[in-house]
């Protein structure tokens, strides 16, 4: 068994190898967008692209906090993501980082509607509304996970111990 379960750490920390490098990619590419907008004429066009590079950059966080929670939760914790307080703390990231990234790209679709073709603020909108009912639905979960909490102490304590750990 522990062999499979060493199989399994190595294949997530593959991934979260795979993740990161994707982040790094989307900052070099974010960098060439901004660069070019930065080393052209200062209007709206450049604005616009710096806009966008801000775009691919968020999806870069997400890519990069995914790579982190990976290597965190499943190959120096080797945490079981069973527990109530384990499911908690792992979307909790998970989401954190999901609804920033979403939030920001509503904004630069927006912004990009609104200066190149006014008929898209409709979707931008929609975005926009997708990413607070996702918040609300996080904020509703952890609000009654914290009641289950309740019950198992126990797990709370072991994952602060591990916190430690990382430290």
């Amino acid at each position: 068994m522990k062999q499979i379960t060493y199989v399994f750490r190595l294949i997530h920390g593959l991934m979260a190898l795979f993740f990161a490098g994707a982040a790094l990619m989307l900052i070099a590419i974010s960098g060439r967008l901004g660069w070019i907008a930065f080393a052209g004429s200062r209007d709206a066009a450049a604005a616009q692209a710096i806009i966008e590079a801000v775009g691919w950059l968020a999806a870069a966080v997400v890519a990069l906090q995914i790579a982190e929670t990976i290597i965190e939760e499943e190959v120096i914790r080797n945490a079981d993501i069973s527990a109530p307080t384990r499911v908690r703390r792992f979307l909790s990231r998970f989401f954190v980082v999901v609804i920033v990234a979403l939030a920001i790209e509503g904004l630069v679709a927006t912004f990009k509607a609104l200066h190149d073709d006014p008929t898209y603020l409709p979707y931008a909108a929609s975005l926009i509304v997708a990413t607070g009912v996702l918040l609300a639905a996080w904020g509703w979960f952890v609000y009654l996970n914290r009641a289950v909490e309740k019950l198992e102490p126990e797990a709370m304590e072991e994952a602060k111990r591990e916190d430690r750990k990382l430290k």
